[in-house]
Formats: structure tokens, sequence, C-alpha cells
């Protein structure tokens, strides 16, 4: 039974993490890892990697359906709820405000050189968090090998979604292979389990701006950048924003805390004002709650499952896959100087060596080094 102080906890967690989780998802789940599962004890590490996997077989924001799935296993349906929004409001309060700046005075807070020393702490805080889970799902060789596969397919430029759902259909198809050998009934079983300004709320810009972000959230899978690419041709393309728009809510999901997603607040604003920015807010996030809701009770019964443990086990690797990539994406375009370097290398040290401190000091440490090192 979940408790009003399960509930509580979840709030606190969740607003601290949205006010704090600079970058981008993998900066965020290493964050959620770190407190959730290292320090909190609120669930397994298998189990932890395991929502993982299942956030990256669905559509949406990946830390956003992450903080709903961790607050549905502490507080039940409330926590799903309460986990989910209290991540995702910070990022949409800061990002309104600027909004509100930038269409009252037409250009962002100059904000550069506190983000030079951001990038190359949270390159750390990523590498820090995957080698615990990288040594946990890599179990056995068939494992390594379709890792070292899925990494290879990310560089020659291969879609996530092919590469996580080939991985799990591979090692599930090897599995069942192992399987019909013992007892083929139990392949099945588990098969069972499974640009007017009109401000009125529900104005026809409204309700073309919900449908269009709606339309995004439930297909898109991804990182942020993948975002930005849907944007360009639902918005730009359209002639509801400018390009320039479309580059300035990039910097703003950049140097704001919480999912990147937040951006879509800041179109939404520059579109039809506060009402447009909830509106989109919702359309976008909304498919994720419902998604979560629906994958968050199967999780456990298909690892329970051979068949299925198999398939997780393989996504999670793809998973880890991923990130590496994402890893190496990051650090080819922001380790390019000697300031840079030295700030990750110190940044991973202290990770290694003080496993329990907070990450959030972490990137607080690189912003402030970064300017300071800039300044020099």
């Amino acid at each position: 039974m979940y408790t009003k102080h399960n509930i509580r906890e979840v709030a606190r967690f969740f607003l601290r993490l949205g006010f704090t989780a600079f970058g981008g998802p993998a900066v965020h789940i290493a964050m959620m890892r770190q407190e959730a599962v290292v320090k909190r004890k609120w669930m397994s590490e298998q189990h932890f990697l395991d929502l993982v996997g299942a956030t990256n077989l669905i559509p949406g924001p990946n830390s956003t359906e992450m903080a709903i799935h961790i607050g549905k296993e502490r507080a039940g349906w409330r926590g799903l709820v309460i986990g989910g929004l209290c991540f995702i409001m910070p990022a949409v309060l800061i990002t309104l405000c600027l909004a509100w700046l930038y269409k009252s005075y037409g250009h962002l807070p100059q904000v550069q050189p506190f983000i030079y020393g951001i990038k190359p702490a949270i390159i750390a805080v990523i590498v820090a968090a995957i080698y615990p889970l990288a040594v946990k799902s890599l179990q056995t060789l068939e494992l390594w090998i379709i890792g070292v596969v899925c990494l290879l397919l990310c560089f020659f430029g291969f879609s996530q979604v092919l590469v996580l759902f080939g991985a799990g259909f591979v090692s599930m198809g090897l599995a069942a292979v192992r399987l019909r050998r013992t007892n083929t009934a139990s392949l099945f079983i588990p098969l069972t389990l499974l640009q007017t300004h009109d401000k009125s709320f529900f104005s026809p810009v409204n309700i073309s701006l919900f449908l269009s972000f709606l339309k995004i959230g439930a297909i898109l899978y991804g990182s942020g950048y993948v975002l930005f690419a849907f944007l360009n041709s639902e918005l730009v393309a359209k002639g509801i924003i400018s390009h320039q728009q479309l580059i300035d809510a990039i910097a703003v999901g950049q140097f704001t805390p919480g999912p990147v997603f937040s951006s879509v607040t800041f179109i939404g604003y520059q579109v039809n004002g506060i009402s447009g920015a909830v509106i989109s807010t919702i359309g976008i996030f909304l498919p994720s709650f419902l998604f979560v809701a629906f994958l968050n009770p199967l999780v456990r019964k298909m690892r329970d499952s051979k068949l299925f443990s198999a398939f997780l086990n393989a996504v999670n690797v793809a998973s880890i896959a991923l990130i590496v990539f994402v890893c190496y994406q990051l650090g080819k375009d922001s380790l390019t100087t000697w300031k840079e370097i030295l700030i990750a290398i110190c940044s991973a040290f202290i990770l290694f060596r003080f496993k329990q401190i907070n990450s959030a000091f972490i990137i607080l440490g690189g912003s402030i080094a970064g300017y300071l090192l800039l300044m020099l």
C-alpha cells in the first residue's frame, strides 16, 4: 500500500530533479539512477535497467517517461501522475519565463559563458552512470556481440527504433530456439499478458497546436534533436514559426533543466501566448503518461518470462549502445579544447571516486569552472 509519505517523496524528488537536471535524457536518467537506485534503494539495478529499455521501446521523451515509471513504482497511480508533472513543471515554468522575455525584448539572455563547462561535465556524468549499467546488462558473450553490433549500426546511421527492436527480436529468436529444446509451451504463455493570435483556450489555433504536438508526442522516437526535425517540418515549413524562432527554441532546451521537450512550451507561447504554451505542453507530454500507464504493469511480467526476458536483455544492451553513441557525439562536439577536456576528466574522477555525490553538483561545478576558464 502506498502512503502519503511515498507521494510526498516522489513530489520532492522530481521537483528538485526538475530544477537541477541539465542536459539531455542520458544525463537525466543517470541522475535518476543515482538517486532512486543507489541512494534511496527504491528499486533494483536490474529493474531500473528494464524500465530504461522499456522507455526506449515507446515514443516520447525517455527521461520524462522514466520519471513517470519511477513515480508509479514508488507511489502507485498517483505517483505516476505526480512524478511526471513534478519533473516537467520546473522546465515548463522556466521556459515560459524565457518565452515571455523573448517575445517582449526579441532575444535570449547571454548564457554562453555558463554553458561552456556544462557539456563536458554532462559527458562525465553519463560515463559514470553508464558503467554500472553496462556491467549489469552485458551478462553473456551473446549480449556483448549484440551490444557491439548495435553500436556499429548507430555509427552507420541506422534508426534507433530499428536498432532497439532488431536487437530484441534477434535475442528473442535465439532464446526461442533454446527454449524449444526444453519446453515449447512456455513460448506462448507470455503472449496472453500481453499564426493568428486568438487567445481563447479552444481557439482554432490552439486546437491545431494541440493536435500537431499530440501527433509528435505519439510517434516520435529519439532525442531532442529528432524533435526539432519534426518541428521544422510541422511548423517552420508551414510558416507558423520562423527558422530563427526554432533555433532559439533549441537553445532554450539546451540551457534549461528538465526535459528538452519543454522547448515546445516556448514555441507555443510565440504562436499564441499563454494558452498556446499550455495547450502545446499538454499535447506533447500526454502520450507519454498514457504509454507508461499501459506499459509499466507489463515490465515485471516480461522479466518473469524466459522469452521476453531475453528480449528485455537485448533491448537493455542496445539502449546502452545508444547512450554510448550519444556520448561519442557529445564528446566530438564538446571536447574540442584543453579546458573542456580538463573539466570532463576532473568531473569523471570525482564521480568515480565519490559515488554518492549528487550529479547536480558536478554540473554546477562544471558550469562555474567553464566560466572561470573561459575568462582566462
